[in-house]
């Protein structure tokens, strides 16, 4: 009498996750948007070794008004400038919208999808890929700049929990953008247009302007989490005009946290229930 051998058990969600995490990971850190996130992240590397290389040169680089601003400042401003506003929503975009419609445009979704493994265990692994990517490459960039900018009439320790605030503040940033624009990717076509339109369009129309539009925007609860004090400059002022309605720390937390858990779990939702036509 013969034994039948069992029948061996599927993976469970976050064991999927994990096993389609570990085969995503190496192919996003050589894929081409790897290339595209080094060029975004390398601007303000290059921008802050040119200005300390004038700086100790001699040249006024740090003065406004006729007023010399200390490292502190300029790097806060670079933080607001350049990451906040610019490289962590980009970046969110780029690579949250081509979590799933790569893999249908590479028509290798029937692949993923074939295995004993639930469907949205394929998008939650392939957002973790994409948070250890761009963690990997913007964070120890923010550390360049800010050992290149600090220093600069400032002081590295003095600042160094602002640092710390900073890096975990992109890090919520690109988590929370991650996972709206992987809904986004996962059930609408077009993604990365809707996704453009959203952080060039709706969301700084939505901060200009007064009201309670603002709260359906990523970045303004983001903004409320900047932990520096902006220079008193023409420019600057300007910013924190448009920027001078926050929300508290506990209202940003709990809010960001909320975006983030729901537009992770209906990306994987539309993922599960949605029927992927590949085109001939």
């Amino acid at each position: 009498m013969t034994m039948e051998r069992p029948i061996p058990k599927a993976p469970g969600y976050f064991a999927s996750a994990l096993r389609v995490f570990d085969l995503s990971v190496g192919e996003m850190l050589w894929s081409r948007r790897t290339i595209f996130m080094g060029l975004v992240v390398g601007a303000p590397v290059l921008i802050s070794l040119v200005l300390r290389l004038l700086d100790a040169l001699g040249a006024p680089v740090f003065q406004v008004n006729g007023t010399t601003m200390a490292g502190p400042a300029i790097f806060g401003l670079m933080i607001w400038v350049f990451f906040l506003r610019f490289t962590v929503p980009v970046l969110g975009v780029f690579y949250g919208t081509s979590l799933i419609a790569d893999e249908v445009e590479d028509k290798t979704i029937t692949y993923l999808f074939s295995r004993p493994i639930p469907k949205g265990a394929v998008l939650v692994g392939k957002f973790f890929a994409y948070l250890a990517c761009t963690f990997f490459v913007v964070l120890p960039s923010v550390v360049i700049v800010y050992l290149c900018i600090v220093p600069v009439r400032g002081s590295l320790g003095a600042s160094f929990i602002d640092l710390l605030k900073d890096l975990a503040l992109l890090a919520v940033g690109l988590a929370v953008y991650g996972a709206v624009f992987a809904f986004v990717g996962a059930r609408f076509k077009r993604p990365l247009l809707i996704g453009l339109i959203f952080i060039f369009g709706w969301e700084q129309m939505a901060l200009a302007f007064p009201g309670y539009l603002k709260k359906f925007t990523v970045a303004y609860y983001l903004q409320a989490m900047v932990p520096h004090a902006m220079p008193n400059d023409s420019v600057v002022s300007l910013i924190q005009g448009i920027f001078r309605e926050t929300p508290g720390l506990g209202e940003s937390l709990i809010s960001l946290a909320v975006i983030l858990g729901l537009f992770l779990w209906a990306a994987a939702v539309s993922v599960e229930r949605k029927e992927y036509v590949l085109e001939q």
